[in-house]
């Protein structure tokens, strides 16, 4: 009996060892009862009917990722090419998820090629290319809708490459270079128009400041010239008014135009005009001293 007694206890801890159960952080399981669905367990600590409960389903919450392998697909244009898609996916429903679809990341690939398929089937090469957050988008809507019968809620999609034939690519290599080449020559025509202009702008600077400086060379000289002119002017009336202030007679007058005559008899000239009237000489410089202060006043 107590031998019987101690395999009781040891078979009903061994009972009760196998069917206590941890759920830990972010993990949840689905649980049968004779093979319907009997509850779903959440963090903590569970016990489960021996022979009569069963854990039908073991999943994590956490956000996962699949990377699904490149799909051929057609553009619009009729251009095959390969693109591979990345989705971010998690399980919001514990039941659904396990009793909603058979092999669920099975039909989620397939769901995301068919999808793709479609979305580029309505664009062209060039709208493929340039257009990755409008397939992005459409495609996590469309598989959101469709996964949440599952119990899969669809985060985020991501095309991860766009693989175009080597035809394409090479024509788009070719169209790119074109394109550079033709910038290339836009910036090197823009430079030297740039060069002109300012090559233009430096002649024009300079001969305008030649200009202006020939102009105030001329206004300089002719101030100068008019200076001078001036000068000899006042020079020669200060000297009539020194011989009308000295009350010179007619006999000084007559022995400065000897004097006159003399430094003429001795300079150069090969002819001197001598007038007829040498006393008609007084005459003229006291016609000149009038001259001067009649100008004066």
């Amino acid at each position: 009996m107590i031998y019987i007694l101690v395999v009781l206890l040891v078979v009903i801890a061994v009972l009760i060892a196998t069917n206590i159960r941890i759920v830990p952080q972010s993990h949840s399981c689905v649980i049968e009862r004779l093979g319907a669905y009997h509850s779903t367990w959440e963090v903590g600590l569970h016990v489960k009917f021996p022979f009569i409960d069963r854990i039908a389903n073991r999943m994590s919450l956490k956000e996962r990722v699949l990377d699904f392998p490149p799909q051929p697909v057609i553009t619009k244009d009729n251009v095959t090419m390969m693109i591979d898609t990345v989705v971010y996916f998690q399980i919001t429903d514990s039941k659904l998820y396990t009793y909603g679809v058979e092999q669920p990341m099975n039909a989620l690939e397939n769901l995301s090629a068919t999808t793709l398929r479609n979305i580029i089937g309505d664009l062209e090469l060039d709208q493929t290319l340039t257009s990755r957050d409008v397939i992005n988008t459409k495609m996590r809507s469309i598989l959101d809708d469709a996964t949440d019968p599952w119990g899969i809620k669809v985060n985020r999609v991501e095309v991860k490459n766009i693989m175009p034939p080597e035809a394409i690519k090479e024509a788009m290599e070719k169209q790119m270079r074109a394109e550079r080449e033709r910038r290339e020559q836009i910036l090197i025509a823009e430079g030297q128009k740039q060069s002109s202009i300012l090559v233009a702008e430096g002649k024009k600077q300079s001969t305008i400041l030649e200009a202006e400086a020939q102009k105030e060379a001329a206004i300089q000289k002719a101030k100068g010239d008019a200076e001078a002119i001036l000068e000899v002017q006042q020079a020669t009336a200060q000297g009539i008014k020194m011989i009308r202030e000295a009350q010179a007679d007619e006999s000084v007058i007559k022995l400065r135009s000897l004097e006159a005559f003399e430094k003429a008899a001795n300079g150069q000239a090969t002819k001197i005009i001598i007038p007829s009237d040498i006393q008609n000489i007084a005459g003229l410089v006291t016609s000149v001293v009038e001259v001067a202060n009649s100008t004066k006043k």
